[in-house]
């Protein structure tokens, strides 16, 4: 694998994530306690041996940076690996912010050409899966192609949110159809993409065209001979509120397929600036713990059913988590009742507040495209007072304070704002 380079793309907005990217990029969300969205990408690199990697970046990436640094976490580090994070070039004549995934990969073509490498593994590092890249590339190289795109089958209720691909008995694809509202296939599109090095070099010099699937992919099938790979283990877009909270479920089913990948997946606890590894997790003695996954420091004093809780959380004596996902050094007050919530980092639910119950048929009147089965979520330190009612498709703002609820309810679908 010495001989690909591998391209990240972690640009994308992920408005879908509400709250959880108001401050950070997609892939640098909190994920299934100890990691972040982008780690599994990063660790399926890293452990099929390819040493030459960028991170394509744009929106709010400092965290995302820091969380990287120099790669060191994933064996990327040094004078024969590497990854190294690629801004737009902004103010550059003829270049601009990334306006896709195409574009993305356009601007930074002098990577791609600095080095004798024969192919370009294009990846997102945005999605939950484990994987080994190196099936794919000699697949790609077996079949003689062009492009080869890594898929996977879906339901067909879902197909309208991804390209599709149409193959023949020899798995070339024959036609492609984006987001299609009517789907001829539910082979869906990864956003994986293999691509010989000089027919990708030559595609985006040709056309100024920004985004793969819907335009350099159709492009392709007629100039070209486009590939796709069969992928049928887990993978999940984890772009929706709902998706989030799905794929962090998924990590407590004990036949999740995901599970058994997790000792191979790294992380970077330095990213998180503190000076001493974090104590083991403490459970004191009358607390309960169900199928649940605890990170290192946690507490336990209360009750923990079906949960994942990042480093650091308190559950405090007589409190109630349930169902929901819990990140880094949060509290949860005595008395406390959190059900089927989202809390982002540093945040407070104070004591005999009852958070989360409601009636999951009453959407998020601000955004009911975000929050709309039975999920709260709270933003980073955010501070939830004493006794307060929050109901069930709520969202409440990162540093929300207790001035901030009025009343001491708030209903089923409402926002709080800062």
């Amino acid at each position: 694998m010495r001989d690909v380079v591998a391209l990240l793309m972690a640009g994308g907005v992920g408005s879908r994530l509400n709250i959880l990217v108001r401050h950070r990029a997609k892939p640098a969300v909190p994920f299934g306690g100890a990691y972040r969205i982008i780690d599994f990408t990063l660790s399926n690199v890293t452990n099929c041996d390819l040493s030459r990697v960028a991170i394509l970046t744009q929106y709010k990436p400092l965290s995302l940076m820091d969380h990287v640094g120099d790669g060191s976490a994933w064996d990327l580090s040094g004078r024969t690996r590497s990854v190294k994070i690629l801004p737009p070039k902004t103010g550059e004549k003829d270049w601009d912010w990334y306006k896709g995934t195409a574009d993305a990969v356009r601007q930074n073509l002098d990577f791609v050409t600095d080095g004798a490498y024969k192919e370009v593994l294009i990846l997102s590092g945005d999605h939950i899966y484990c994987m080994d890249y190196r099936p794919l590339v000699k697949f790609h190289r077996d079949h003689k192609a062009h492009v080869t795109i890594g898929m996977l089958p879906v339901p067909w209720e879902e197909t309208q949110n991804f390209g599709v691909g149409i193959t023949d008995e020899h798995d070339r694809i024959i036609d492609w159809q984006e987001k299609p509202d009517k789907a001829r296939s539910n082979l869906a599109s990864m956003g994986i993409y293999v691509f010989d090095r000089k027919n990708l070099v030559q595609a985006l010099q040709e056309t100024k065209e920004e985004d793969f699937g819907h335009h350099i992919i159709p492009k392709a099938l007629k100039e070209a001979k486009v590939y796709g790979y069969l992928f049928r283990s887990y993978w999940r877009d984890a772009g929706t509120i709902q998706a989030y909270w799905d794929a962090n479920m998924d990590l407590l089913d004990p036949q999740a397929a995901l599970r058994p990948h997790l000792p191979h997946i790294k992380t970077n606890h330095a990213a998180e600036k503190m000076f001493y590894d974090r104590p083991p997790m403490r459970i004191i003695k009358g607390a309960t713990v169900v199928n649940s996954l605890l990170s290192p420091n946690c507490t336990i004093m209360g009750k923990v059913e079906n949960s994942v809780l990042s480093p650091g959380v308190v559950v405090e004596n007589g409190a109630l988590v349930k169902d929901s996902v819990i990140m880094h050094d949060s509290i949860i007050r005595s008395g406390a009742h959190v059900e089927r919530c989202i809390i982002d980092k540093q945040a407070i639910i104070g004591k005999k507040a009852i958070v989360g119950p409601g009636d999951p048929s009453v959407r998020n009147t601000k955004y009911p495209s975000h929050v709309y089965s039975g999920l709260t979520v709270i933003g980073k330190q955010a501070i939830i007072p004493d006794t307060v009612r929050v109901g069930t498709n709520c969202i409440i703002s990162s540093e929300a304070q207790e001035t901030d609820f009025g009343s001491g309810v708030l209903s089923d679908g409402q926002t709080i704002e800062r």
